[in-house]
Protein backbone atom coordinates (compact mmCIF):
# COMPACT_ATOMS: atom_id res chain seq x y z
CA UNK A 1 0.00 0.00 0.00
CA UNK A 2 1.16 3.51 -0.85
CA UNK A 3 0.10 6.64 0.97
CA UNK A 4 0.56 9.92 -0.85
CA UNK A 5 0.19 13.40 0.59
CA UNK A 6 0.18 16.58 -1.48
CA UNK A 7 1.18 19.98 -0.14
CA UNK A 8 2.02 23.43 -1.39
CA UNK A 9 -1.34 24.58 -2.64
CA UNK A 10 -2.79 27.97 -1.81
CA UNK A 11 -4.04 31.28 -3.11
CA UNK A 12 -1.90 33.19 -5.59
CA UNK A 13 -2.42 36.07 -7.97
CA UNK A 14 -2.37 35.56 -11.71
CA UNK A 15 1.21 35.48 -12.97
CA UNK A 16 2.48 34.06 -9.70
CA UNK A 17 4.08 30.73 -8.89
CA UNK A 18 3.49 27.76 -6.63
CA UNK A 19 5.38 24.55 -6.05
CA UNK A 20 3.39 21.45 -5.21
CA UNK A 21 4.95 18.46 -3.50
CA UNK A 22 3.71 14.91 -3.20
CA UNK A 23 5.36 12.74 -0.58
CA UNK A 24 4.83 9.00 -0.63
CA UNK A 25 5.22 6.45 2.11
CA UNK A 26 4.61 2.77 2.54
CA UNK A 27 6.43 1.68 -0.60
CA UNK A 28 9.15 3.10 -2.74
CA UNK A 29 7.93 4.97 -5.79
CA UNK A 30 11.12 4.43 -7.74
CA UNK A 31 9.47 2.05 -10.23
CA UNK A 32 6.25 3.98 -10.70
CA UNK A 33 5.43 6.66 -13.19
CA UNK A 34 4.03 9.69 -11.43
CA UNK A 35 1.35 12.04 -12.62
CA UNK A 36 -0.38 15.24 -11.63
CA UNK A 37 -4.06 15.74 -12.37
CA UNK A 38 -6.44 18.54 -11.52
CA UNK A 39 -10.16 18.87 -11.09
CA UNK A 40 -12.13 22.09 -11.13
CA UNK A 41 -15.70 22.31 -9.77
CA UNK A 42 -18.23 20.56 -12.03
CA UNK A 43 -15.46 19.38 -14.36
CA UNK A 44 -13.81 16.04 -14.94
CA UNK A 45 -10.39 15.27 -13.58
CA UNK A 46 -7.84 16.19 -16.23
CA UNK A 47 -4.24 15.28 -16.87
CA UNK A 48 -1.61 17.91 -16.14
CA UNK A 49 1.82 16.27 -16.30
CA UNK A 50 3.62 12.98 -15.80
CA UNK A 51 7.15 11.71 -15.36
CA UNK A 52 8.62 8.28 -15.99
CA UNK A 53 10.00 6.36 -13.05
CA UNK A 54 13.58 7.10 -14.12
CA UNK A 55 12.84 10.81 -14.39
CA UNK A 56 14.21 10.86 -17.91
CA UNK A 57 10.91 11.50 -19.66
CA UNK A 58 8.17 13.98 -18.96
CA UNK A 59 4.87 14.77 -20.63
CA UNK A 60 2.61 17.81 -20.29
CA UNK A 61 -0.88 18.84 -21.19
CA UNK A 62 -0.86 21.55 -23.86
CA UNK A 63 -2.54 23.95 -21.45
CA UNK A 64 0.44 23.93 -19.07
CA UNK A 65 3.35 23.29 -21.41
CA UNK A 66 6.08 25.88 -20.93
CA UNK A 67 4.65 27.02 -17.58
CA UNK A 68 4.69 23.89 -15.38
CA UNK A 69 7.59 21.55 -14.65
CA UNK A 70 7.31 18.11 -13.11
CA UNK A 71 10.26 16.51 -11.35
CA UNK A 72 10.91 13.74 -8.88
CA UNK A 73 13.34 12.70 -6.18
CA UNK A 74 13.23 8.92 -5.83
CA UNK A 75 15.47 8.98 -2.76
CA UNK A 76 12.92 11.16 -0.98
CA UNK A 77 9.95 9.42 -2.66
CA UNK A 78 8.66 12.84 -3.61
CA UNK A 79 7.35 14.30 -6.85
CA UNK A 80 7.08 18.03 -7.50
CA UNK A 81 5.08 20.31 -9.76
CA UNK A 82 6.55 23.77 -10.26
CA UNK A 83 3.83 26.05 -11.57
CA UNK A 84 4.79 29.42 -13.03
CA UNK A 85 2.79 32.13 -14.81
CA UNK A 86 -0.37 30.87 -13.18
CA UNK A 87 -3.72 31.78 -14.69
CA UNK A 88 -7.21 31.86 -13.15
CA UNK A 89 -8.12 28.84 -15.28
CA UNK A 90 -5.48 26.84 -13.39
CA UNK A 91 -7.71 27.00 -10.31
CA UNK A 92 -8.53 23.43 -9.24
CA UNK A 93 -7.79 20.71 -6.74
CA UNK A 94 -4.49 19.14 -7.76
CA UNK A 95 -3.86 15.43 -7.23
CA UNK A 96 -0.72 13.36 -7.54
CA UNK A 97 -0.92 9.75 -8.60
CA UNK A 98 1.33 6.73 -9.04
CA UNK A 99 0.95 4.14 -11.77
CA UNK A 100 2.73 1.70 -14.01
CA UNK A 101 2.19 3.45 -17.35
CA UNK A 102 3.76 6.41 -19.10
CA UNK A 103 2.63 8.97 -20.09
CA UNK A 104 -0.52 7.87 -18.28
CA UNK A 105 -3.01 10.40 -19.60
CA UNK A 106 -6.08 8.81 -18.02
CA UNK A 107 -6.94 8.59 -14.31
CA UNK A 108 -7.69 4.87 -14.59
CA UNK A 109 -4.02 4.23 -15.42
CA UNK A 110 -3.04 5.13 -11.86
CA UNK A 111 -3.51 2.92 -8.84
CA UNK A 112 -2.58 5.28 -6.04
CA UNK A 113 -3.81 8.80 -5.37
CA UNK A 114 -3.25 11.56 -2.89
CA UNK A 115 -6.08 13.47 -1.24
CA UNK A 116 -5.53 16.63 -3.28
CA UNK A 117 -4.43 20.18 -2.59
CA UNK A 118 -6.38 23.31 -3.57
CA UNK A 119 -4.82 25.84 -5.91
CA UNK A 120 -6.68 29.10 -6.38
CA UNK A 121 -5.47 31.76 -8.81
CA UNK A 122 -7.08 35.16 -8.54
CA UNK A 123 -7.37 37.51 -11.49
Amino acid sequence: QVQMVESGGGLVQAGGSLRLSCAASGRTLSRYSMGWFRQAPAKEREFVASIRWSGGNTYYADSVKGRFTISRDNVKSTVYLQMNSLKPEDTAVYYCAAGMYFPGLRPLEYGYWGQGTQVTVSA
